[in-house]
């Protein structure tokens, strides 16, 4: 169970004991029933020659990526984590949602500088599927599971339980949890914009559907020391940079 397969139509969550309120019920069926056009567009994950591109870009297999679309970054994406991580040499990257991205940062950053990826997941098995993977290739990673539990406020529903967070984060890449969780899921990943280093780079993945632009919203409103831009793509990237050691922790 990894990235090289075929993925379920409906996210893997792990064992998070939560319940949704009716206010989460509205949100879920309030942007479900606009959003169906990103979810369709993002059933596919790109062309064949972009992807075999990209591995022979990473001197990888043609195997090593044989499935791509669904809940997976697309291939456009992942090459634009290449470019960056050629560019800009990060040595601290942290990810929040393992799988087809974590082959790829961890591979970058062996070419390109050396640095370190710090990947979490809800999902215990596949954590310990995807860390098999990327030993399979020669890619040693650190790679955590995450259990999800309530968020905190300002933000709704749940949140990675995350342990051992690096500080001074050069890289980080936001492509979990679902939102089917709910729709603003990821707006908690603002609990680590403190550790982000100077001249540091958020990524949000799926930043064209509707809670993500939601989110966007807020998080401009609140850090604004990060200068905040998108990139046009299947899903979309919103893209943060941080421009000096100034933070927010009210956000």
């Amino acid at each position: 169970m990894t990235s090289r397969e075929a993925t379920a139509f409906l996210p893997l969550t792990g064992n998070a004991e939560w319940r949704r309120d009716w206010r989460d019920w509205l949100w879920l069926l309030a942007v479900g029933a606009v959003q169906w056009p990103w979810l369709l567009k993002s059933l596919w994950g790109g062309r064949l020659r972009d992807k075999e591109a990209l591995l022979r870009r990473l001197d990888l297999p043609m195997d090593a990526l044989p499935n791509l679309g669904s809940w997976k970054a697309d291939v456009g994406f992942l090459h634009y984590l290449v470019d960056h991580i050629e560019a800009h040499r990060p040595q601290m990257v942290m990810e929040l949602g393992c799988g087809a991205s974590s082959l790829v940062l961890g591979r970058a950053l062996q070419l390109h500088g050396g640095g370190q990826l710090v990947s979490f997941d809800q999902h215990l098995e596949f954590v310990e599927s995807t860390r098999r993977w990327l030993l399979s290739h020669d890619i040693h990673s650190e790679l955590h599971h995450a259990p999800l539990i309530p968020a905190v406020a300002p933000w709704p529903g749940i949140w990675y339980d995350l342990s051992d967070v690096p500080q001074n984060i050069d890289l980080l890449v936001i492509d979990g949890p679902p939102w089917t969780l709910h729709p603003l899921v990821r707006g908690s990943a603002s609990c680590l914009f403190d550790q982000v280093a100077p001249g540091g780079t958020i990524m949000l993945d799926d930043a064209a559907r509707p809670g993500e632009r939601i989110v966007a919203g807020r998080w401009a409103k609140a850090w604004p020391h990060f200068r905040w831009s998108r990139r046009a793509g299947i899903k979309g990237t919103l893209i943060g940079q941080c421009q000096n050691s100034q933070s927010n922790a009210s956000a």
